[in-house]
């Protein structure tokens, strides 16, 4: 079996009254795509936050690369690429003073790629970031979880908002090509279609905890698509919101 990227045992974690993470529990060994889908406030962004080392578990164990995100955060955080739906980046930079600025966070950068990458995406490298599209700055933003060649490229919700003409660039062609390279993806949406394009295992969560884990072609032998899926085992369709 191949080498667990992601390991999460019983992981719990509550805000006050409300259980945003329930016993979760899921594994992702290297080299795929993992879909994580979800409706709104399902837990998706709490889980990734545990994976990240920006929460700490309650309760259970969270490892990412063998390792706890909490307690050793430079050695797993230096292994991952993360873009999020806020993709919060200084809008005062140009864009090449943000590659200048991100290489420094990054022994791994490669300046080369992230120039071959500059280029695919069309970034004018004299262009303020806040100047960019919405499109650009998602683009912007992958450009800088991408060009230390990362094992491990999270995307929290990245294309909320974005046309699907951007989705299709940025989702399409890096994470299977990430993916072909022996790295790992892990993928949160609520938009199941974009999921279903791209990811080789998909998780379901609803209320926080895991409904449904298995190899996407698995989910669709017994459904007709993901969607029929996720409304058999949550009870509705995924709602077009972002998670708060």
């Amino acid at each position: 079996m191949s080498e667990l990227v992601i390991s999460v045992s019983e992981l719990t974690r509550r805000f006050g009254a409300t259980t945003a993470l329930a016993s979760v529990s899921l594994s992702m060994p290297r080299g795929a795509v993992y879909g994580l889908v979800g409706a709104n406030g399902a837990g998706k962004t709490t889980l990734i936050k545990h994976l990240l080392g920006l929460l700490r578990a309650e309760s259970g164990s969270v490892r990412v690369f063998g390792l706890d995100p909490v307690a050793d955060p430079v050695g797993v955080l230096s292994r991952i690429g993360y873009l999020s739906e806020e993709n919060d980046l200084p809008g005062w930079m140009r864009v090449d003073e943000l590659l200048r600025y991100s290489r420094a966070f990054y022994p791994a950068w490669d300046d080369g790629y992230a120039d071959e990458l500059r280029h695919t995406f069309a970034l004018d490298p004299t262009a303020r970031i806040t100047n960019l599209s919405k499109g650009q700055k998602a683009r912007a933003g992958l450009l800088i979880a991408l060009a230390h060649q990362p094992e491990l490229l999270v995307l929290d919700e990245p294309s909320s908002g974005l046309d699907p003409i951007v989705r299709r660039d940025i989702l399409g062609a890096v994470v299977r090509t990430i993916a072909a390279e022996g790295r790992t993806v892990l993928f949160s949406s609520h938009l199941l279609d974009e999921v279903e394009e791209v990811a080789d295992h998909v998780t379901m969560l609803s209320r926080g905890q895991v409904v449904l884990s298995a190899p996407l072609d698995a989910i669709k032998e017994s459904h007709r698509s993901l969607n029929e899926a996720f409304i058999a085992h949550v009870g509705s369709a995924a709602t077009p919101a972002a998670e708060a």
